[in-house]
């Protein structure tokens, strides 16, 4: 038999505020499963919920969902369960159910990283940089699996052999996974012992009011909030909001001014989020020791007059091949020829659209 919290999230109509509304009037949620409609007027359910969820009940095979659940490999955890996520108790509205795909048992340092679907080259390449020190010294990356820095972050946690969480606005099982591109990915984490986890009951179809909800437990179960990119309205703002709502620390990367991208963490910077340039700004605040031995850093030493010049253009900073040409002042054959040098010996990198930046 499963437990009523797992049966009640299966009624479309199920919020945390119903269920509490349930444990406020009745002794235990098997009572509430089983009251009369006269009885369930005693909490604050209007009639015609309560006609709802009797006609839903009605056609409501248990036997069928559990069986569903098991060769789904779907597990449930329960808010008075000792598996649940601590950090995840302590925020406002917390979810009385998770469905869970995976195991939540490597996720010991949890942080959340976010960013827009619509993502910049700068966006993946930082969100990867950032990612492989964090998942070896032992943090676990919690994202929302969405297009872009979502997905991005998952999969440079996995490559780099680390944890990560998927937190979904829908369904879990292999039929509602959303993207359904990303199918394979929530697999791999999987796999890889990870885990993908909804408070949203298998078939749930995600929807613009789920995504919400959705961010807050991304941010409630994380120590920290890391927002890699985010336009002016963006869901990573959400998510950051919802970090610090539940007191949480909240990390930005700095953009390029004239990116679309730069205006929400640049916000953030503002309003007092910790900057953010390399893993090391998220390691000290969480307190966390490395596991790898730092790499020592070493003084680019330039072997041409080319490259010196070069050398006093390109930094961290992203810039396009075309305005470094104009600022060095040097013939564009001569700047792609010197720049594919440097790049097959580790000096610079292009991340993409022409885009260099000069390597650590």
């Amino acid at each position: 038999m499963l437990p009523k919290e797992v049966l009640f999230s299966f009624f479309p109509k199920s919020t945390n505020k119903r269920y509490a509304e349930l444990l406020n009037t009745f002794s235990s949620l098997e009572y509430a499963w089983h009251a009369t409609r006269a009885e369930l007027k005693q909490t604050k359910w209007k009639q015609e919920l309560i006609n709802e969820f009797f006609f839903w009940k009605k056609d409501f095979n248990e036997e069928k969902t559990q069986t569903m659940l098991a060769q789904q490999e779907i597990s449930y955890i329960l808010r008075n369960n000792p598996d649940y996520p601590e950090l995840l108790q302590n925020i406002y509205d917390p979810p009385f159910c998770l469905f869970i795909r995976g195991s939540l048992r490597k996720c010991t340092i949890p942080l959340a990283v976010v960013g827009p679907r619509k993502n910049t080259q700068y966006g993946k390449y930082i969100t990867t940089e950032l990612v492989k020190p964090l998942v070896e010294a032992g943090v676990s990356i919690v994202s929302g699996l969405a297009y872009g820095i979502d997905a991005i972050a998952h999969s440079a946690a996995l490559a780099a052999n680390g944890n990560t969480i998927a937190v979904l606005g829908g369904g879990i099982d292999k039929y509602h996974i959303t993207p359904a591109s990303h199918t394979g990915l929530a697999e791999r984490i999987v796999e890889h012992g990870g885990a993908i986890i909804s408070e949203f009951p298998p078939g749930t179809i995600p929807s613009k009011f789920t995504f919400p909800r959705r961010n807050r437990i991304v941010a409630g179960m994380s120590f920290a909030t890391l927002v890699i990119e985010a336009a002016e309205k963006s869901g990573a703002l959400i998510t950051a909001q919802c970090a610090i709502d539940a007191h949480r620390d909240v990390f930005a990367v700095p953009q390029n001014i004239n990116s679309p991208n730069s205006i929400g963490v640049h916000k953030l910077i503002q309003s007092g989020a910790h900057l953010v340039t390399q893993a090391t700004d998220i390691l000290e605040i969480l307190e966390v020791e490395t596991r790898t031995q730092h790499k020592e850093t070493k003084t680019i030493i330039p072997e041409s007059p080319a490259e010196a010049t070069i050398l006093q253009y390109i930094t961290h900073e992203p810039i396009h091949i075309d305005m470094l040409t104009k600022q060095a002042n040097m013939p564009s054959a001569e700047i792609t020829g010197t720049l594919t040098i440097m790049e097959m010996k580790g000096v610079v990198k292009n991340i993409g659209n022409m885009m260099y930046i000069v390597c650590k």
